[in-house]
């Protein structure tokens, strides 16, 4: 990292060191709460994508990592877990900067950060080796190897927390990485590059290259040199990176887009369930793929549930985003103001009725940056469109069912697949409507909630591959068979009797 006119500028981390783009180029990271140019980071595209795939690929032929005794991994691992931990407060504040997110949101995500390294470099030190019921007198062993050279593709959203749901099980399986982070927020994620390095994570390890994903991101995408690609992201652009991935065999898990049901059942208590669809729908300012998009209740009570959202949802403190009262803060860029301004405008279009907010947010203080007033909309039909597409920001829809069949019908009928919630006063019930819902994850009486353990993903166009948990470390393995003959090796072209090859 450099300084130039008092703004910082960052440079790609390939092969252990900070390194310019070879054309020079930069772009600027600016602040989404009032526009202030935050640094100057270098622009990459094909050539230093190449560079970081050849540094990773080095590092994972001769071994530095990648044959480095799995204890040594574990203790190089739970070293990074501390150091970043001891680096939360400057990370929190820096991602709270360039997300526009509240600081107190990102202290409580990044908080949970250093357990996954620490539980992953677990999960690396206790796997075991299995044994198969082959047939005859052979021992059939079976092992788990890294897979190579990983690309990971990595959005704005959830900078460090998505991040690192990829790469501490891709580092702790004994992967070597290369990371595209978002061209709105790549600082924290070149900051934790260099945590790594200095805490024994070798040179080519771990690679970072900043950039576009129209340059950089397609580089890596359609790189042959990968094992495998990993990408959260938008479910279309999910589509291209898979499809450039695959034409040349290289492995793909794909974390896309989603639109959650919120399910009230008509025995929940009210006052705790229009507090988790508030927090469902807004946290992050919606922009999360697992954002409560759709709150479905019982006509009976959807007046009530409304008022009672309405209620939550006006009192929310907008403003900057580094100050303790904040609750909401500004949308990431100009773009996402755009987008949600034209789905407000499309859902009105539809006949649904906004029940609160509707407006870009202007009073003082809130005009230079992205803000938009917490909105819901009432009288949604899950036909219209504002119902079925992704919008990204803090708009949430109330919809309304006779009857559970009817809410099940609702809840699945959605291109994507990722999340859900339920809220009710019977687990049990809770736990069988679960069964019925067509998505990867679902709370009850819970929403947002996440753990190192838990498997995460979507189904239908909500991706492919789970992260976290020990599915996600099997997802940066493959297996090995080693077959061994415990008994006097056959020489087969001695004999004309007949034998069994298998």
């Amino acid at each position: 990292m450099k300084t130039l006119e008092n703004v910082a500028t960052y440079e790609h981390l390939i092969d252990g060191a900070a390194q310019p783009s070879a054309d020079g180029r930069t772009f600027e990271v600016r602040n989404p709460a009032n526009g202030a140019l935050v640094a100057r980071v270098a622009e990459g595209g094909a050539r230093e994508i190449g560079a970081a795939v050849d540094a990773a690929r080095t590092a994972y032929a001769d071994g530095r990592w990648s044959k480095l005794p799995v204890r040594e991994r574990y203790r190089v691992l739970n070293r990074f877990a501390q150091a970043l931990e001891d680096a939360l407060p400057s990370l929190s504040t820096l991602e709270s900067i360039c997300t526009g997110r509240p600081l107190r949101e990102m202290r409580a995500q990044l908080g949970r950060l250093p357990e996954f390294y620490r539980y992953f470099a677990a999960v690396a030190r206790t796997a075991e080796d299995s044994l198969t019921p082959f047939e005859g007198p052979y021992l059939n062993y079976v092992r788990r190897v890294p897979l190579g050279v990983v690309g990971q593709i990595t959005p704005w959203n959830h900078p460090l927390l998505i991040l690192t749901k990829k790469l501490a099980p891709a580092l702790a399986a004994g992967n070597t990485v290369v990371v595209k982070p978002s061209e709105y927020t790549p600082l924290t994620t070149l900051e934790l590059g260099r945590i790594a390095l200095e805490s024994g994570i070798p040179r080519g390890a771990l690679n970072v290259v900043t950039g576009f994903g129209s340059e950089a991101g397609r580089a890596l995408s359609s790189h042959p040199g990968l094992a495998k690609l990993d990408l959260t992201g938008g479910t279309e652009t999910g589509r291209v990176v898979a499809q450039a991935a695959g034409a040349n065999l290289v492995r793909v898990n794909c974390e896309l887009g989603g639109k959650a049901p919120v399910i009230v059942l008509p025995d929940a208590d009210l006052e705790q369930a229009a507090a988790g669809a508030v927090f469902a729908a807004f946290i992050a300012t919606g922009q999360t793929c697992i954002a409560g998009a759709r709150i479905l209740v019982h006509e009976r009570e959807a007046e009530e549930l409304i008022e009672r959202m309405v209620a939550r949802a006006t009192s929310l403190r907008l403003g900057d985003p580094l100050e303790a009262a904040t609750q909401l803060g500004p949308l990431v860029s100009a773009r996402q103001l755009q987008r949600t301004q034209e789905y407000v405008a499309l859902g009105k279009q539809e006949g649904a009725e906004i029940a609160c907010g509707g407006k870009r947010a202007t009073a003082a203080g809130l005009r230079d940056g992205f803000f938009y007033e917490p909105t819901i909309f009432a009288g949604v039909q899950s036909s219209m469109r504002i119902a079925q597409e992704e919008i990204f920001g803090p708009v949430t829809c109330v919809l309304t069912y006779e009857s559970l069949d009817e809410a099940v019908r609702i809840a699945n009928d959605i291109p994507f697949g990722l999340g859900a919630s339920v809220w009710t006063s019977d687990a049990a019930k809770g736990m069988k409507l679960a069964e019925q819902l067509e998505c990867g994850v679902v709370w009850i009486n819970d929403h947002h909630r996440i753990d190192p353990a838990l498997p995460w993903g979507g189904m239908k166009a909500s991706g492919m591959g789970r992260e976290c948990g020990i599915e996600g470390f099997h997802e940066y393995t493959q297996t090995k068979s080693v077959v061994v003959n415990l008994e006097e090796p056959v020489d087969w072209y001695a004999t004309t009797d007949v034998l069994r090859l298998s």
